[in-house]
């Protein structure tokens, strides 16, 4: 039977993710609205008008906030921004007399920069805004994700869905081949905030994921947590991570072989240990690590870490904590499905970065908003039904509500949008913290190193 929402009242008023709006748009779309305009016409300020040349009819302003308002409205199509400005008429500006051609080629005429900017300057702001959040969400969520580290994140690749043979330059073109595959989307996502740190769109669909894997984590904060799958394993990678000051959590590839420096606790359903990964010369790790394995079940799992303490770190927080990098494929899928960018508007590759750069703007607002209405309802972020949250947010707010959240908080159980989480519950054997045998500190030191795979894994300097 499935259970009910963990509600609890919010701890006093709680502050809005987002500026209050200016002007006569008071409501929650007008908060957005507004964001995004001052966003977006500091980054991108029209030419002087007083310089030589005929100014320009479109504002860049409009240009852009338009692309966005457009995925926000579930458009499809680059041709809809041009419907948008010249049709209906955006905000309080005018409706400008222009063909779709010339917004067409204004877009073209911008390699994807100012959207990559606008994500990128949205994204700060938003970070700022929710950290007074994090720690208002229920246990389990937020700021309590192991509260010892920094970040938490999660490290992934999405793979961008081919070009649609729509076009007649491209019907002839066969399926499956590179000019229409649009790139992969490599992503940084912050599992307590639920926003994306820091995202690389690359053309080359065959390169090795672990090349562009420590320039993604070269910013983040010393003590960060990183979460990463099997794709990411490799002896220079984890070093790399312990040397730079970073802690992260992997599953143990099948056929690693291991030296065992130390037994913190012994089972027949657990272990859990000190080892050296690489017992041979040709490919070993310099530094210890964690190894944990354990039996629930007839399935056995097995994760390694470079959280040697395991009252820091216990056996259920590792596996909870690794079961956590799904988020970032919910991320993924929020893109695609949701917020459409599963159909790609075009082959250009100045316009599917445009394209890319503004979903990703739109998921940091709709996930802001998600985490702004569980701490308001005290819930956990995941009661909340992303899709029909986003259905239905807009239309509250455009029949006039000044608080659609509010409204949400009342009606939103009868309705379906918040919901019991269907995450799957995590169970780990129980292990008494008392028979822990502590480790002798000589054995935690590194050992000199040998990386095989040199190629995608180079020794860290």
């Amino acid at each position: 039977m499935a259970k009910l929402l963990t509600r609890r009242p919010a701890a006093g008023p709680v502050p809005s993710c987002l500026p209050p709006a200016t002007g006569a748009a008071d409501d929650l779309l007008g908060q957005v609205e507004a964001f995004l305009r001052d966003t977006v016409q500091d980054l991108a300020p029209d030419p002087d008008p007083r310089t030589r040349g005929r100014p320009r009819i479109l504002p860049a302003v409009c240009l852009w906030a338009g692309v966005v308002v457009c995925l926000l409205r579930g458009q499809t199509a680059f041709v809809e921004v041009w419907r948008l400005l010249s049709l209906h008429g955006l905000w309080h500006y005018p409706r400008f007399g222009i063909t779709d051609q010339a917004v067409y080629k204004r877009l073209a005429q911008d390699d994807g920069s100012t959207l990559r900017r606008l994500f990128t300057s949205l994204s700060g702001a938003l970070a700022l805004r929710l950290a007074p959040l994090l720690p208002l969400l229920v246990p389990g969520a937020g700021a309590h994700l192991a509260p010892w580290a920094t970040m938490v994140v999660a490290l992934d690749e999405m793979a961008l869905d081919q070009v649609a043979r729509l076009l007649p330059t491209l019907r002839d073109v066969p399926a499956g081949a590179t000019a229409l595959l649009p790139g992969v989307l490599t992503a940084l996502f912050d599992l307590r905030a639920q926003q994306f740190v820091r995202v690389d769109h690359r053309t080359d669909v065959d390169q090795n994921e672990k090349v562009l894997a420590r320039t993604m984590v070269s910013d983040l904060p010393k003590g960060s947590l990183l979460l990463a799958d099997l794709g990411y394993f490799a002896f220079a990678w984890f070093d790399a991570l312990t040397a730079a000051g970073y802690f992260w959590i992997s599953r143990q590839r099948a056929k690693t072989s291991t030296k065992v420096l130390h037994v913190f606790y012994q089972s027949a359903r657990v272990w859990d240990g000190l080892v050296y990964l690489g017992k041979y010369r040709a490919d070993r790790a310099a530094h210890p690590v964690r190894l944990v394995r354990f039996t629930m079940g007839s399935t056995t799992w097995v994760y390694i870490t470079n959280v040697l303490d395991p009252r820091q770190l216990s056996i259920h927080d590792i596996a909870v904590l690794y079961a956590r990098r799904w988020d970032i494929e919910l991320a993924f899928n929020l893109l695609k499905t949701t917020l459409g960018l599963h159909l790609i508007w075009s082959p250009k590759p100045a316009l599917v970065i445009q394209q890319l750069y503004a979903v990703l703007c739109l998921a940091q607002i709709v996930q802001a908003l998600r985490l702004e209405l569980a701490v308001r309802a005290g819930i956990d972020p995941f009661e909340i039904s992303l899709p029909l949250f986003l259905r239905h947010l807009p239309q509250l707010a455009a029949a006039g509500y000044a608080d659609p959240l509010a409204v949400l908080i009342e009606r939103g159980e009868a309705a379906g949008i918040l919901r019991p989480s269907r995450r799957t519950t995590i169970r780990t054997p129980t292990v008494d913290l008392t028979t822990l045998v502590p480790a002798p500190p000589h054995l935690v030191r590194p050992r000199q190193a040998r990386y095989a795979n040199r190629k995608c894994a180079p020794r860290p300097k």
